[in-house]
């Protein structure tokens, strides 16, 4: 499978995802460039963690009109599959092609922990390998993570089982104590509804290597591969 990681000044967490798809899961992965225009035939787009543009006039707004998005756009369109982590969640957010919005974190302060995640459903690409109710350990860092959506729209993500993870304790279940960052309904992660679109705040690049101790965000990328092939 190949997957194309895309770069916008403030990217942070590229080299990350990089490292994951090409070196411990052994997939084609190549560079895309805000600016560029070409998605160099990929079969999956990846936009990273970080500060895009600083986040200077709100996270995820400025690099949602980098040129590549609107190819990004038409790649989603098309059935391509899209996945954006923290930042990426962010700038999907921003573009339209997930619903809601990511606001300051309650608590008005940068979160970096280790979170636990519950699985709502194994009905996507990116969770056909977990099992509804596991409970997965992904770390968090982020200032802007609290996910937002009317009434209506938490109503349809929930109708459509369009939401993937949702903050959870380490007994699984989800609570006020163990949201990080006051996100309506613990929600974590979520797609569209034609599910080829994906976005989260947790970093499962980051707890995806043995050595780190770790290896729960795997699942997530190789549920994908599976799926593709």
């Amino acid at each position: 499978m190949k997957f194309g990681v895309v770069t916008f000044p403030g990217s942070n967490c590229d080299h990350d995802m990089h490292y994951t798809l090409k070196s411990l899961l052994g997939q084609e992965c190549v560079s895309l460039w805000h600016k560029d225009t070409d998605l160099q035939g990929c079969d999956a787009v990846v936009l990273p963690g970080g500060f895009s543009y600083g986040d200077y006039l709100r996270s995820g707004a400025i690099a949602r009109f980098s040129p590549i998005m609107e190819k990004v756009i038409e790649f989603a369109g098309r059935g391509g599959y899209v996945i954006g982590i923290c930042n990426g969640f962010q700038i999907l957010c921003e573009s339209g092609l997930l619903p809601g919005a990511l606001l300051h974190n309650d608590t008005r302060k940068f979160i970096c922990k280790n979170v636990h995640l519950q699985v709502v459903t194994d009905k996507t690409p990116f969770t056909s390998l977990c099992e509804p109710g596991q409970v997965l350990k992904v770390p968090v860092a982020h200032g802007e993570g609290r996910f937002f959506a009317d009434a209506r729209t938490l109503e349809e993500l929930d109708k459509q089982d369009q939401v993937l993870f949702r903050y959870c304790g380490s007994d699984g279940i989800p609570s006020k104590e163990a949201n990080p960052n006051g996100s309506m309904g613990n929600i974590a992660g979520i797609c569209n509804r034609e599910r080829n679109v994906f976005g989260m705040m947790p970093h499962p690049e980051r707890c995806a290597d043995p050595v780190l101790g770790n290896e729960d965000g795997k699942i997530l990328f190789e549920s994908l591969i599976r799926n593709a092939r």
